[in-house]
């Protein structure tokens, strides 16, 4: 089974379009967990269980951990939940993007160190670079598309000639040419919803992770409407911050789950 497939059936499990990103910012964590050797591993293990009967996937960002020398922890994170939830996928954020050599340790680092089952890539240096992951024909690769950071409009929404919008030719290339063994969605953010519905319409039932919706400011109705499939799925719905830091006390968890609930309830009013 595929990510593709898996996600699929993780949406149906848990009747659910949320994605919980994992970002433990240092800087904002309970103060009962801060300069704990495995401070991050608690924090965001108390996050996953508070929430995985909710969600469709977690995504733990990488910087969150490098920049804190804790890829260890990150690793022991990712074993915790294939063991633990074995049906949730877990998508490594990293946004990889080099050359066809760089690209294989990247990809060994993802899929074998971490045994991620997504990993987030950037196309802009081509079809080589991405290949490597693309080989990992059980693992989903997740192509930045349009983005939801404003200035993600100085490159992606160039025009091309003939009028095509460069995130639209990324959009249509990933689709058409990259997805030969089902397993390519892409990264449009939840602050372009017209951009979203455009991208939908070029690229059929593909998966879509949007991030944007929470601390960002995006739009649930906007996105779900202008995203999903018909079978009313499609979409991995990002939020990070507004879930992790719902309460900087020891009651994070708990107060995580209460945010993640009305955000996964917000988005199924619409599908």
């Amino acid at each position: 089974m595929n990510f593709t497939e898996r996600l699929a059936q993780a949406w149906q499990r848990n009747n659910s379009l949320l994605c919980v990103g994992l970002d433990p910012d240092q800087t904002r964590l309970p103060e009962h967990l801060r300069g704990l050797p495995d401070g991050i591993y608690q924090f965001c293990k108390e996050i996953v269980d508070a929430t995985a009967d909710l969600v469709c996937a977690f995504k733990p960002q990488i910087a969150y951990f490098a920049s804190a020398a804790a890829e260890d922890q990150l690793q022991t994170l990712m074993a915790y939940i294939h063991r633990t939830y074995p049906d949730i996928p877990v998508i490594l954020d990293a946004k990889r993007g080099d050359i066809g050599a760089t690209a294989t340790q990247y990809a060994r680092e993802a899929f074998e160190r971490f045994q991620a089952d997504a990993l987030t890539v950037n196309p802009y240096m081509g079809f080589d670079s991405v290949q490597p992951y693309l080989e990992y024909t059980d693992r989903g690769v997740i192509v930045l598309c349009r983005t939801s950071n404003g200035g993600g409009s100085d490159l992606q929404a160039l025009e091309l000639a003939g009028g095509r919008k460069l995130y639209e030719y990324v959009a249509a290339m990933v689709a058409e040419k990259w997805n030969a063994n089902g397993q390519c969605s892409l990264v449009v953010g939840a602050t372009f919803p017209q951009e979203l519905a455009q991208v939908r319409s070029l690229i059929g039932d593909m998966p879509l992770l949007v991030p944007g919706v929470g601390a960002q400011g995006g739009d649930v109705e906007a996105t779900v409407k202008a995203g999903r499939t018909g079978a009313g799925t499609g979409l991995m719905i990002n939020s990070s911050r507004a879930i992790l830091f719902a309460s900087s006390g020891e009651d994070f968890a708990a107060a995580a789950r209460r945010v993640a609930t009305a955000t996964r309830d917000d988005i199924n009013r619409f599908r």
